[in-house]
């Protein structure tokens, strides 16, 4: 049997650097941190890691704004540090993909600065996207767009006189200006980038927002209104900075300098774009090999839809040849063992909202973990690559009582408070119970605080505890492998009553009850169960493996 590429049926884990764990006590998760704790990945049974940004950057954005693409932030450590995090890593079997952030660079960037300093019309300003100003004296931004994190997604500049002078674009935060991507010369820059890392060995890139390098010629107005948002993906407007056909392009030229080196490099698009026929385009076979499935993580806790989302996803990856990818926390997300208590009638589980102390309802964490712990051991059943988030193993739920005082994400900060952002998924791990810091790191103050909740899912806890959420991973991740899921075919079970799932993959058939209602299990042996499901009754929330 000629086996298939890692990359179609892998569980890559996502490490955010900050929070994993910190070496010397400075509050801050670091790459040595890692490393020392590389084993317990590979003991969890995932097949690589993803690090979210480690490179040099002023930290507006938690590393996402990069004042230099080919150098480690001294928050983290040294290159040195990496290349030895990457020979650990590689030494367990582990495969190593690094976040690359193309879109935009800090504006603390030297080239950035460079670009201010050139003025009007210069090559250096060429290489990002300065527009003059609408309005008599140029004091309008040059288009309507909005901030993702809230805000104009426009600040104008100062000239040397104090004049006003251009604006420039910044999709995200005003500290993070948007790159012009019909510059050659900045895609000459990017491919030795590309070549700079692939030169020590990575694997793989995730490509943060990857859909949004080509802006539509003449930038027109546009806005995702509640007009917008109400439209069918299918029916939608096409949108001018997310999802222009330009992108392609560059993604092209990317897959054949990754064809250059040898083994499997891969890369793997952060592409919110809807539909799924329109987010497969990024895995044509001469692009990128991965895109993440967001419309299977939004998917609020409900069967019908998410049957719905499985087979359009594996339809639409399945038609370009590409493996579906399946996906259900991440650093940008509300955890899953929070979010899926949230009332699915309200906006509380959206992404950039964000929930804290004043958020009504409030979700029930037992509920929530009950929800999380079956579509987990749904999720790892499906065919085709799964990515973990780092804590999900522990079942932890989102940090909701960080003191306004504490918060970190510029979301917060651009929208007055008014959502709350991603800092409640970023909060540091807790590894040993009753360690500093819950095991996290030897002294200080970590850099959003742990709540006290965190200690029961400290992973000493759970490794002794054979109903443990990690326990759980272990045996899902375990049986994955053994029986070869990730490289299985999906079959439907019909006939089942509504709101219960069932599929075959392989010789193991699925259930998971996301009714109200108490379910009888066909015969069979279980083999994974979410809850106790031993007397053949299937509960509510919960989810089984049989054969």
């Amino acid at each position: 049997m000629v086996e298939k590429e890692w990359w179609r049926s892998s569980v890559i884990y996502q490490i955010y650097p900050r929070s994993f764990a910190d070496s010397n006590g400075d509050g801050i998760g670091d790459l040595p941190g890692i490393t020392s704790r590389l084993p317990k990945l590979k003991e969890l049974g995932v097949d690589a890691i993803w690090l979210s940004p480690f490179m040099t950057s002023p930290q507006k954005d938690a590393g996402y704004d990069v004042a230099n693409y080919c150098d480690v932030d001294p928050l983290f450590g040294t290159l040195a540090d990496f290349d030895a995090l990457e020979a650990r890593a590689h030494s367990l079997g582990l495969k190593v993909i690094v976040d690359l952030v193309p879109n935009h660079c800090s504006s603390e960037h030297p080239w950035f600065v460079e670009a201010l300093a050139a003025g009007e019309g210069s090559t250096e300003r060429a290489r990002f996207m300065f527009r003059e100003g609408k309005g008599e004296n140029g004091e309008l931004p040059p288009n309507n767009w909005e901030s993702v994190f809230g805000g104009p997604a426009w600040t104008r500049t100062t000239n040397p006189d104090g004049t006003p002078g251009q604006w420039y674009l910044h999709l995200f935060d005003s500290s993070q200006p948007d790159f012009d991507w019909t510059n050659p010369w900045v895609r000459e820059r990017f491919i030795e980038i590309l070549k700079f890392w692939l030169d020590r060995g990575v694997d793989g890139f995730r490509v943060d927002v990857a859909h949004g390098l080509s802006k539509a010629p003449g930038l027109p107005d546009f806005r995702r209104d509640e007009e917008y948002w109400n439209t069918p993906p299918e029916e939608r407007i096409d949108n001018p900075y997310f999802g222009h056909d330009g992108v392609h392009e560059i993604y092209r030229e990317w897959n054949k300098v990754l064809a250059e080196y040898p083994g499997e490099r891969i890369l793997c698009a952060e592409a919110f774009v809807e539909p799924l026929t329109k987010m497969a385009l990024w895995v044509r076979p001469d692009e990128m090999q991965q895109a993440f499935n967001f419309p299977f993580l939004v998917t609020r806790w409900n069967g019908e839809q998410m049957r719905q989302v499985i087979k359009d996803s594996i339809s639409a990856f399945g038609e370009v040849g590409a493996p579906s990818t399946w996906v259900l926390s991440n650093h940008d997300q509300v955890r899953h063992a929070t979010r899926l208590a949230l009332d699915p009638n309200t906006n509380t589980a959206d992404r950039i909202t964000g929930i804290g102390p004043l958020t009504e309802p409030k979700p029930d964490p037992s509920l929530g973990l009950a929800r999380a712990r079956a579509a987990s051991v749904m999720m790892l059943a499906l065919p085709g690559v799964a990515y973990m988030y780092q804590g999900e193993e522990l079942g932890l739920p989102e940090a909701v009582d960080i003191p306004d005082d504490k918060r970190q994400d510029p979301t917060f900060f651009r929208t007055a408070g008014e959502s709350y952002g991603r800092d409640g998924c970023r909060v540091p791990l807790p590894w040993e119970a009753e360690e500093t810091n819950f095991g996290f790191g030897p002294a200080g103050e970590p850099w959003l605080p742990q709540p006290e909740v965190y200690r029961a899912y400290s992973r000493d806890l759970e490794e002794a505890d054979p109903d443990s959420t990690l326990s759980l991973y272990k045996a899902a991740l375990a049986g994955r492998k053994e029986l070869r899921l990730g490289e299985g075919d999906l079959e439907w079970i019909e006939g089942t009553p509504e709101n219960i799932l069932g599929f075959r993959n392989k010789d193991v058939t699925v259930f998971i009850n996301y009714s109200e209602e108490d379910f009888a299990l066909p015969a069979g042996k279980i083999i994974l169960d979410s809850a106790d499901s031993s007397d053949g009754i299937l509960k509510p929330a919960t989810a089984v493996w049989l054969v």
